[in-house]
């Protein structure tokens, strides 16, 4: 059974002004939204709560019920909240914090760690290489904080759910996110040795069409500003994957050039190709939906995210 199972009456939706007994109302109750709105789950919810996910469905069925209002609905990626779920599950953050608040002072901490557990989206590689260093970073600061890191090179959903901080290629456009432009980086061409001495280095542009190229799979990418026709027109990949770990090792073993960013790359022994004819700058924008933007773990992870790329800006950008 879920919240909005056939069999049960359907909460209906806002129709003006209404008065909601606040006797009625279980503040534990929009702990298990919260839960929800973070993971866009409700097995995931559940494990985090401790309980199975009918009781999640249930005690959300409730709440509903008492407010007379929707508050979740089916997305295409799980659930997701509604605008009225939203500005609840906002509302609600302060229980939450005041339960970690109660936590501390039983367990005499003079300064208040983070608690909770945060769920970060980011592409494979920059959330491997430098999202991954930041979030271990806070993490040692506060180990009662659990932290999550989900990595896909996707667009966001206009209606995001399953995260509280979001980085990705490109600029999202939503209303339910609060957006900053963290960082640009540099994507290049790269080979191996072992290529280049049995296939020699193209010395044009042009040249790169006898070559094989490896890049992300066209038909399953979800990012526009990494189409390969707005970069090299008229290349098609010969070699390519969803994740470009495997770009990297498949340029490693000589199976073509690679569009690769730098910072990976410049990790390897691979040659750049024709730097001063293609170097492409993509920018990182760091997301967060709007009812998570005062949580006091995810400003946290915000900050460090901030202060891993200022550090690091040259292996970003690189000369």
């Amino acid at each position: 059974m879920h919240p909005h199972s056939p069999d049960e009456n359907p909460a209906p939706r806002q129709t003006g002004s209404r008065s909601v007994d606040p006797r009625k109302l279980r503040a534990d109750d929009l702990r298990y939204l919260l839960a929800v709105s973070r993971t866009g789950r409700l097995v995931t919810a559940a494990d985090a709560l401790g309980v199975d996910h009918t009781t999640v469905s249930r005690r959300i069925a409730a709440l509903e019920k008492s407010l007379g209002l929707r508050l979740i609905e089916r997305g295409a990626e799980g659930w997701t909240l509604t605008d009225i779920g939203r500005a609840v599950s906002e509302n609600a953050r302060v229980i939450e914090e005041a339960i970690d608040r109660v936590v501390d002072t039983v367990a005499g901490q003079d300064s208040p760690s983070l608690h909770g557990t945060v769920r970060v989206s980011a592409p494979d590689g920059f959330g491997t290489v430098f999202a991954t260093p930041a979030l271990v970073r806070v993490r040692r600061r506060h180990p009662r904080l659990q932290v999550e890191l989900i990595t896909a090179t996707r667009q966001l959903a206009l209606r995001p759910s399953g995260f509280d901080l979001a980085l990705v290629i490109g600029v999202p456009a939503s209303s339910h996110l609060v957006t900053e432009h963290l960082t640009d980086y540099t994507l290049g061409l790269y080979a191996s040795d072992d290529y280049l001495t049995r296939y020699g280095p193209p010395e044009t542009v042009a040249e790169l069409r006898e070559h094989p190229l490896i890049f992300y799979i066209e038909s399953m990418l979800q990012v526009g500003d990494l189409d390969i026709e707005r970069h090299l027109p008229g290349m098609t990949p010969a070699f390519s994957s969803t994740n470009v770990f495997a770009q990297l090792e498949a340029t490693r073993q000589g199976a073509g050039i690679g569009v690769l960013p730098a910072f990976l790359a410049q990790r390897t022994r691979l040659r750049r190709l024709l730097a001063d004819e293609i170097d492409i700058r993509l920018p990182i924008t760091l997301a967060v939906r709007r009812e998570a933007v005062t949580h006091p773990a995810v400003g946290a992870l915000w900050t460090a995210l901030r202060h891993e790329v200022a550090e690091r800006a040259d292996e970003l950008l690189p000369e």
